[in-house]
């Protein structure tokens, strides 16, 4: 078995432990030992990132052809034709791609990679059709947040017909900017939509896509995409409520230049009171992604309140002692944890 250095050295400390518990005898240990051959080149990872930077390149292609007087006298045409058979167009080239991507996803799996980057090139044609279709049914009343819906409406489809969670995720993105510019324009592009900044928007948004999680896990079609939604929820929510912990729910800077900054205290309760829950969901239930989230965040939440509140009281030079003294520690404790846990796997 060909492994990376990284992961055969995790293996050999999983045998190692199985062999001392009695899991394993010794013959077998030695045997499974000797079956590992590690990679002289990481070339999975070579594979991953060639891919994205193919992706990027043609993308640059795209960019250099429009700047070329003689093919873009050629491509005239094409942008001269009504918006409808652009979109027609494009729309065909998406869908050639999906096919692609899903035949060679049935003939060979092991190539995810250049699988999911197809899928991506389908992903970026489609929003390029959705845009054309917009621009050919375009009645000047600048409602454009029903095309976001329109691409949230597609790619979740598609996300679920071809198993992508790549697409998935693109569907979420697209969900989320269409609540963005929906409410917006609701409430005449001003700053507050029933009460609520665009924060404290985002903060209900991300809630409900959490609580949303749960369901995925009853429904065997949706739960391949319950961890990726997890993770974008987290995302939306922790976001929106370390802004909202900065200006509180605030439509104008004038507005938040006038209060003080312990009048927003409330929020960043909140804030770190979402951090604490997060961090007990993980711990309960052994889930990486809420403990890392809730972690991360409530060290964000400390420090920019060790900002707001200590930035112009106390010297700059002690300011930044306290705040490389306060790192440290942690540093030093994370990795203390981190070595006792390795003595712990080994032993």
């Amino acid at each position: 078995m060909k492994v990376s250095k990284t992961k055969a050295q995790i293996i050999q400390d999983a045998i190692v432990k199985w062999e001392s518990s009695g899991t394993l005898s010794q013959a077998e240990s030695q045997r499974l030992m000797t079956s590992i051959e590690i990679e002289a080149f990481d070339w999975q990872r070579l594979a991953k990132y060639s891919m994205w930077t193919s992706v990027i390149c043609i993308l640059i292609s795209v960019g250099a052809v429009l700047a070329d007087k003689v093919l873009l006298e050629l491509l005239q045409k094409w942008f001269n034709a009504p918006d409808i058979v652009k979109c027609l167009g494009i729309a065909g080239a998406a869908g050639g791609l999906y096919y692609w991507g899903a035949h060679r996803r049935r003939t060979k799996p092991h190539m995810n990679y250049s699988n999911e980057a197809i899928f991506l090139l389908g992903v970026l044609a489609t929003a390029g059709s959705i845009f054309y279709f917009g621009k050919a049914i375009d009645t000047g009343s600048g409602h454009f947040s029903l095309l976001l819906l329109l691409s949230f409406v597609v790619y979740a489809a598609l996300g679920i017909y071809l198993d992508s969670v790549l697409i998935w995720i693109f569907s979420i993105l697209s969900f989320g900017s269409w609540f963005g510019t929906e409410t917006g324009y609701s409430s005449g592009w001003g700053a507050y939509y029933l009460g609520m900044n665009y924060p404290l928007r985002f903060v209900l948004f991300g809630s409900l896509l959490l609580a949303s999680c749960y369901a995925f896990l009853k429904n065997k079609r949706l739960e391949p995409f319950h961890r990726s939604t997890h993770i974008l929820g987290m995302l939306y929510l922790f976001i929106a409520l370390w802004i909202l912990s900065i200006f509180g729910n605030y439509g104008d800077m004038h507005s938040w230049h006038a209060i003080k900054q312990i009048e927003l205290f409330h929020w960043s309760l909140l804030f770190g009171l979402a951090s604490g829950g997060a961090i007990y969901q993980g711990l309960k239930y052994d889930n990486g992604a809420s403990r890392g989230f809730g972690i991360s965040f409530l060290f964000i939440n400390l420090y920019t309140r060790f900002f707001e509140y200590f930035w112009d009281s106390i010297h700059k030079a002690i300011f930044f002692s306290l705040l490389g003294v306060s790192l440290w520690i942690i540093g030093s404790r994370a990795e203390k944890i981190w070595h006792l846990g390795r003595a712990k796997d080994k032993s």
